[in-house]
């Protein structure tokens, strides 16, 4: 089993690993695990349409946001962005202008810029995703769609056709590179601008 506290330093981890799911089972429950977080949540919040922004973040005109979603505290989404939910914001977290976010959880002080792309992924913390840096979930590609994830030198069958990457904390991700779906970065991770990972071919 992958243990998320190897790649993320953060307490909801332990949570979200009660029931010994695997980082895209969690992704794949994704919807149940924000829908049971906003039951939780204080008058910090304001909850409509099962989205649950803090009063401290700050939303630009034109973003679309389509619930279930939680927006932490002093987080920024950037003019003309797209949430689709089920998607968790932790705190601080900066999503940039024109970009899009599916189905994901980002934690504290993630930074995503402009016109950047993220599906089905775990972000850890003080993440940097440059401009037109990309998280890809699906193998348009291929033929066999099945996702495959290489951690410590062993395959895993993930059983999903969706699932992008874990980044671990203090990731660097350059401009308009792309992490090919099933990605999985240690803590402290540097993708340069324009490479392609591709850890199983």
């Amino acid at each position: 089993m992958i243990d998320l506290n190897q790649y993320i330093e953060n307490p909801k981890v332990a949570i979200w690993q009660a029931n010994h799911w695997q980082p895209w089972e969690i992704i794949d429950n994704l919807e149940n695990i924000v829908l049971q977080y906003l039951k939780t949540i204080g008058s910090d919040y304001k909850v409509k349409d099962r989205i649950a922004i803090h009063k401290t973040a700050t939303i630009e005109p034109g973003v679309t946001l389509k619930g279930p979603l939680v927006i932490g505290k002093n987080s920024f989404i950037g003019a003309h962005a797209y949430l689709r939910g089920p998607i968790f914001l932790g705190n601080s977290v900066k999503i940039g202008p024109g970009s899009e976010i599916k189905q994901s959880i980002i934690l504290d002080r993630t930074a995503i810029a402009h016109f950047n792309y993220i599906g089905n992924s775990i972000l850890g913390q003080n993440i940097n995703f440059e401009a037109g840096s990309i998280c890809a979930n699906h193998y348009n590609e291929r033929q066999d769609k099945q996702i495959y994830v290489k951690h410590e030198h062993v395959i895993i069958d993930t059983k999903t056709e969706k699932f992008g990457a874990l980044v671990g904390d203090h990731s660097k991700i350059g401009a308009n590179a792309v992490l090919s779906p099933g990605t999985i970065l240690e803590k402290n991770s540097i993708v340069k601008r324009l490479e392609l990972i591709e850890q199983i071919k």
